[in-house]
Order: C-alpha cells, then structure tokens, then sequence
C-alpha cells in the first residue's frame, strides 16, 4: 500500500469515527488526489479550524475556485458546519476529509466526476 493509500484509509477512518458518516471512497479518493502534494505536508494537509485566514482560504481555493460556488454566508456557515461535525477539539482536521464533507454538502460530488 502506497503513502497516498495509507493517508485515504486514515481520512476515511476519521469521516466514519469522528463525522458519523460511511465514506463514499470512490469519491474520497478524488477529493484526496485533488489536495495535490499538500497531503503529504504536516502543516498543509490539515485545517486550523480557529484560524479565520485559513477558513478564508478554504472558501476562496476550495469552495468558490474548485467547485464553483459563488460567494455568499452559507460558505463560511458550510465550512464551520464541517469543522463542527469533525469536532472542534480534534486537533488534526485533514483537508481531504473537510474538503470532502464540503463537496457532499454542496451536492458537488459531479465536479470529481
């Protein structure tokens, strides 16, 4: 099993204990491989959930820029939704798993398609 494989089975492990979701792998697999290298950097392949700079980020490279939404409230409510069900105190939320929460709330799911 690959470095790549490893970290999707530790994303999947978090979405199924920590969010309460059965993870749609096919899907978990896009999102991950669209992080890009990032998920390979400690600092990177995680998101500082207190830090609104970073929820900023999210919103305008992922939300907006990835899937196309366009700018509104319910961006930044999405995103602390997300970061809610992964559990505030959870100190690593990896991006691929925030990022994948996003993409099912939205119904963007085509956008890996």
């Amino acid at each position: 099993m690959g470095k790549r494989d490893e970290l999707i089975a530790k994303y999947a492990e978090d979405l199924e204990k920590k969010c309460g979701m059965t993870p749609d792998m096919d899907l978990l697999t896009k999102v991950t491989i669209g992080c890009g290298p990032a998920i390979y950097n400690a600092d990177a392949s995680t998101v500082a959930g207190s830090q609104p700079s970073e929820l900023e980020t999210v919103k305008e490279n992922f939300l907006m820029k990835k899937l196309g939404l366009p700018d509104g409230p319910e961006l930044m409510e999405a995103i602390n939704k997300a970061i809610e069900t992964y559990g505030q105190s959870e100190r690593n939320k990896y991006r691929a798993v925030i990022y994948y929460m996003l993409t099912k709330q939205f119904g963007k799911e085509s956008v890996y398609g």
